[in-house]
């Protein structure tokens, strides 16, 4: 996650108030970096209860920019936290986080990957096994 809060860091510092100190710009950078971090930390620790991580980030940030630049600046934020909350979601449904457990591979009536532990050996928990393709004897 590291590399993602990092990217979206340096795609706006530059962005900052041009018109600020520079001790004023340094404080700036560093109060996006760790915005940008923590942001991040908190989706890599509680991926399906961080509703709109893109625009609590902004929400954060965005008092740093001149408003010419705070359209860049939303455009930055959005696409770095959707490439992270997409790669967070491939892991997911890897089985890589949450130490290695999998997940059932059904979606849910609102239309979310189902977080129940599959039956072993299997791609469904007990809830969606009905959904496992069975081997029809011919």
């Amino acid at each position: 996650m590291y590399q993602y809060s990092r990217a979206i860091y340096r795609s706006v510092k530059d962005l900052i108030d041009p018109y600020a100190s520079v001790e004023t710009q340094l404080e700036h950078r560093r109060q996006i970096l760790l915005a940008c971090e923590q942001t991040m930390e908190r989706l890599a620790d509680d991926p399906h209860y961080f509703s709109r991580p893109e625009r609590a980030l902004f929400q954060d940030i965005r008092r740093y920019f001149p408003i010419t630049n705070q359209a860049q600046v939303g455009w930055a934020v959005e696409k770095g936290v959707s490439a992270a909350v997409k790669f967070i979601h491939e892991q997911i449904e890897a089985g890589a986080l949450d130490g290695g457990i999998a997940r059932c591979k059904a979606t849910t009536r609102k239309g979310k990957a189902c977080q129940r532990t599959p039956l072993p050996e299997r791609d469904y928990c007990p809830s969606h096994q009905h959904l496992e393709r069975t081997k029809v004897a011919a």
